[in-house]
């Protein structure tokens, strides 16, 4: 059975030397479209919290001075053309090779001092994902923006009860991942869609996670956010339904049954009354529609049937193709074959394989 937590107390994880983490490759993920006010700082405050950290900064389509700014900051800069958030996410995951990944906004509201003691979580349990939650650090809550709170909760919510687990803050921005994670993710979402995207995956292929509560503050001054709230929240609860549709088909197409099949016996309850009373069927009309009624509700529970056994093989071939990496581990891969399995004798110029 594959553990979920919610909380991690740092108390609890073991010292990592310095908080350098030697044998490990670490690439920060940072997708920017117009961050020329806050990158900078998002850089050295990265770069500086995990010195063995490469931050990557992608440019998606910025009108302003965010690439160089970014690239005289330390970052390694690269460009995605095609506009959204999701499609920065699905090209730097398909690009970068490395162990661990930790994906953060350019806008400066994550605290990224946070970043190691994400990593030690990561690296503690072990686990594949750590999601950080975020808590406002000013005391009048102002980091968010209205109705933002209220509408991540709610969204929340609806994921929690038709996956039957509740990742707090579903559409944080600020997460580690191990390269297990990021190597198996299909990564289809164009926008801020990539969020909800990212914790349905950890939910439905039960992906062994963890979360810990992240610094949220308002954004740099001269910095404008993109996320449009009523636009991409209709588009997130869309994507919730869609993802509802294909995960859970039973559930889905069995209560759009059971409520075409209601419709149906609606329909035909006043037929069968006069029947039973004249020996004929004077509302032909009516129980034409209670026939189709009936006979969609049959097809709607018979697909729901047969999507769940497709989505049992989808899910045994992703699960399969996450098996296939290796898992991540408090000592890097070389050095606990070289500590923890000592190597047989091999002949000279013979490759030696551990025991």
């Amino acid at each position: 059975m594959i553990e979920t937590d919610h909380r991690t107390e740092l108390a609890t994880l073991p010292s990592l030397e310095a908080k350098r983490y030697p044998g490990y490759r670490i690439a920060a993920i940072v997708p920017c479209h117009n961050e020329e006010a806050a990158i900078a700082k998002v850089v050295r405050d990265l770069r500086a919290s995990v010195p063995d950290m490469v931050v990557y900064v992608y440019d998606n389509r910025s009108t302003d001075q965010t690439a160089s700014v970014a690239a005289a900051a330390g970052a390694i800069v690269r460009t995605e053309l095609t506009k959204g958030k999701g499609n920065v996410v699905r090209r730097a995951f398909a690009d970068i090779d490395a162990d661990l990944y930790l994906l953060i906004d350019g806008d400066d509201t994550y605290d990224a001092a946070m970043a190691p003691q994400m990593i030690d979580a990561l690296l503690a349990g072990p686990y594949d994902h750590v999601l950080g939650v975020r808590e406002p650090e000013d005391q009048l809550g102002t980091a968010y923006r209205p109705n933002h709170e209220m509408g991540n909760r709610v969204l929340n919510n609806i994921v929690g009860g038709i996956f039957g687990d509740n990742m707090l803050d579903m559409l944080s921005g600020y997460r580690v991942f191990s390269r297990r994670f990021v190597k198996s993710f299909p990564a289809v979402s164009r926008e801020f869609e990539i969020e909800t995207e990212l914790t349905v995956h950890c939910l439905a292929l039960r992906v062994p996670s963890t979360s810990m509560t992240v610094g949220f503050r308002d954004r740099a001054a001269g910095s404008e956010s993109k996320l449009r709230t009523y636009r991409d929240g209709s588009k997130i609860l869309r994507l919730i339904l869609s993802l509802a549709r294909h995960e859970r088909p039973i559930a889905f197409y069995g209560l759009l049954g059971v409520l075409s099949g209601i419709v149906g016996l609606a329909f035909m309850t006043p037929v069968i009354v006069d029947y039973s009373r004249t020996g004929l069927v004077p509302r032909v009309p009516s129980l034409l529609l209670a026939i189709g009624f009936v006979g969609v509700s049959v097809l709607l529970i018979s697909a729901g049937v047969v999507l769940d056994g497709i989505r049992k093989g989808r899910h045994e071939g992703s699960r399969l193709a996450y098996l296939s990496l290796p898992a991540v581990s408090v000592t890097p891969i070389d050095e606990a074959l070289r500590v923890h399995r000592p190597l047989r004798d091999a002949v000279p110029g013979e490759r030696r394989e551990a025991v």
